[in-house]
């Protein structure tokens, strides 16, 4: 991998991880039209989720911190209360990085067919939220476990994590705004998480093929273009224009199947 299909690459996972198209599933769109071997390039999706994290931190540093203070007054507060919903929502995902991590990673091996056909399942989900138009309630602890489920099942690539939290967030009836925060505040400990295993796993070093320029260059590209598309993506929400990402998700999996 060089430095120009690495920017690529970074540009397309920074806005797609907060944008509902399944960034993991454009990622290895990508791959497989610039014939980058998926197995050899692990690290390099590693490293720009990790960048899509610290865009996110960045963008919510304000509510993270407030989250924190909460939380060390120890006391059942609002802000105690929605880290626990936080942590109900990692359940499922936990679930599935401890006892099957390997299948997962069994589906990164550059199957587009399998991408295109999950891009469809994606398309389907975000049109059911065009016809849910009463959202007045905030999350509660069965939602939190609900949209959990949800970030669980899009680990699959072509499943798009945003789309799929925060379209079951709205199908529950939840307030556009507020489960587009929870959305991308939720992910934040599952990918550390997952980095930090991997690091101790020593995956980031098992794979000597990709450069540390190429690393460097897809790591700022992500982080630059997923703080745009977070700010982007929340006004998105407010306004109701998911339809318009089930109609690209629809084109972009018959392409993939097409492609395959």
């Amino acid at each position: 991998m060089n430095w120009i299909e690495a920017l690529l690459l970074g540009l397309l996972q920074g806005l797609t991880e907060f944008l509902p198209v399944s960034s993991s599933g454009h990622l290895e769109l990508g791959k497989a039209l610039m014939n980058i071997d998926p197995k050899n390039s692990l690290v390099f999706t590693i490293v720009v989720h990790g960048a899509t994290v610290l865009s996110t931190i960045v963008v919510f540093y304000k509510d993270i911190w407030e989250l924190i203070k909460g939380l060390f007054a120890f006391k059942w507060n609002e802000e105690t209360k929605y880290i626990f919903k936080i942590m109900v929502s990692m359940i499922p995902v936990g679930i599935v990085g401890v006892f099957f991590k390997e299948e997962v990673e069994s589906f990164f091996t550059g199957n587009i067919a399998f991408v295109g056909a999950m891009l469809l399942v994606t398309a389907a989900l975000l049109a059911l939220t065009y016809f849910k138009k009463s959202n007045t309630r905030k999350i509660n602890f069965l939602d939190s476990f609900v949209i959990g489920i949800s970030q669980a099942i899009a680990v699959l690539p072509g499943i798009s994590r945003s789309g799929s939290t925060i379209a079951t967030g709205l199908l529950l009836g939840n307030k556009k705004e507020v489960v587009a925060k929870f959305s991308f505040l939720m992910v934040l400990v599952p990918i550390i998480g997952a980095n930090f295993m991997d690091l101790l796993g020593g995956e980031m070093t098992q794979d000597g093929s990709i450069g540390a320029i190429p690393l460097l260059v897809g790591f700022i590209a992500a982080f630059l273009s997923g703080l745009f598309a977070c700010k982007w993506m929340i006004g998105l929400v407010k306004k109701g224009k998911l339809i318009y990402f089930a109609i690209y998700c629809f084109i972009i999996g018959l392409f993939a199947i097409f492609l395959a």
